[in-house]
């Protein structure tokens, strides 16, 4: 792969682009990926966003995605990226009523996404939710043990569906934002509630970003060994590149190898309309782009640096800020700081399942096996 190709003026460099690169002119020198990619982990909302982002998907080589859309949102999502998605049921994180939106509002929702055709129900349960669950009165209220939860759990078996769930983030968090483990928990503890579910309802789990712990293989090769059930994706781009960059390339490919089929390619790409300029980016996620070209780079951003990751052999700084060098480090980090991105040029023949086949797979069989 040649070098990367740079914008042919110097504007200012931003947190998805501080490499200044053309992201455009980038895709052209990547060529199609070993096989079309499925991204099975985004968050894809908004009429004009989901049609810019459909653009960088042509682009990056991305044929199939699953997504957390908003119910408002899904037939303007359907509609941009011609019906190659999955819908993933979410809770109405607009609701001003948390308690409603994450119990019986969520059940009324997840048969809303199924009649939408949704086949995959997302549990988020990772530790900041004992903050939102303390906020609206119960502080075990988003444990997966939670009778709501439960409920949700039994409902979707019977709706045909599967599950995916967020269960923990990454170390760095725990050395700072997590530092209480009498409230928040230890890392370890984070997994056994979901060990436990996974063992009663046996249902395929995808288990996102890398099972929450891309910071220790062996650990997820013990949570694989012990629960045929699960999967993982891996998806959260800043957090993958930082640490699956430290991984010699020998130990990461012998991972990837044994859990092959197990493994599904993510993202954690978020588009909305307000990454356009239309509102405020004081709120949720329109700080991070404020015009149609900033959110077209912040989508590329992305997909440049997973595939440059899997595909390459480069070594140098990520395209990315990562704000979590400066969480640990604010002497010696900046909001602006990247760490390094060393491309574990994975073989094709792998590549192939992680980046469709193994998605391919589970939503095939489920659905032919479920309707």
């Amino acid at each position: 792969m040649t070098s990367p190709t740079c914008r042919p003026s110097d504007p200012p460099r931003t947190p998805a682009n501080r490499l200044g690169l053309d992201y455009s002119a980038e895709a052209e020198r990547f060529g199609p990926p070993p096989v079309p990619i499925t991204d099975a982990h985004t968050h894809i909302n908004g009429d004009r966003a989901s049609r810019i982002y459909a653009k960088v998907c042509r682009l990056y080589g991305i044929d199939r995605v699953w997504s957390m859309t908003r119910l408002s949102d899904i037939d303007a999502v359907r509609e941009a990226l011609g019906g190659r998605v999955e819908f993933i049921a979410v809770p109405n994180w607009q609701d001003p009523d948390k308690g409603r939106a994450f119990q019986q509002g969520y059940l009324d929702d997840i048969r809303r996404y199924c009649d939408h055709g949704a086949r995959v129900v997302k549990f988020w349960a990772a530790p900041r939710s004992r903050d939102l669950a303390k906020e609206f009165g119960d502080p075990e209220a988003m444990s997966l043990e939670n009778p709501w939860r439960i409920k949700a759990m039994e409902l979707a078996t019977d709706l045909g569906m599967f599950f995916m769930a967020h269960i923990a983030d990454p170390d760095t968090w725990f050395q700072t934002k997590y530092a209480d483990s009498s409230f928040y928990g230890t890392k370890a503890q984070q997994y056994e509630a979901l060990e436990r579910v996974v063992d009663r309802f046996d249902s395929p789990w995808l288990i996102a970003h890398l099972g929450g712990w891309p910071e220790d293989l062996v650990f997820l090769s013990g949570l694989l060994e012990r629960h045929d059930n699960v999967y993982l994706d891996t998806s959260a781009t800043k957090w993958m590149i930082r640490e699956l960059s430290r991984h010699p390339a020998g130990e990461l490919t012998a991972f990837l190898t044994r859990w092959s089929g197990r493994l599904l390619f993510g993202s954690d790409i978020v588009t909305t309309d307000e990454h356009l300029g239309a509102a405020s980016g004081s709120r949720g996620m329109g700080h991070l782009a404020g015009s149609e070209g900033e959110a077209a780079e912040l989508y590329a951003s992305r997909y440049w640096a997973l595939r440059t990751l899997w595909e390459t052999g480069y070594e140098g700084e990520s395209n990315i800020a990562d704000p979590d060098l400066m969480l640990v480090d604010p002497g010696s980090f900046h909001e602006m700081s990247a760490p390094r991105l060393a491309g574990k040029a994975v073989d094709p023949a792998l590549l192939e399942t992680l980046y469709r086949g193994a998605a391919r797979s589970l939503m095939g069989d489920w659905r032919a096996a479920h309707g």
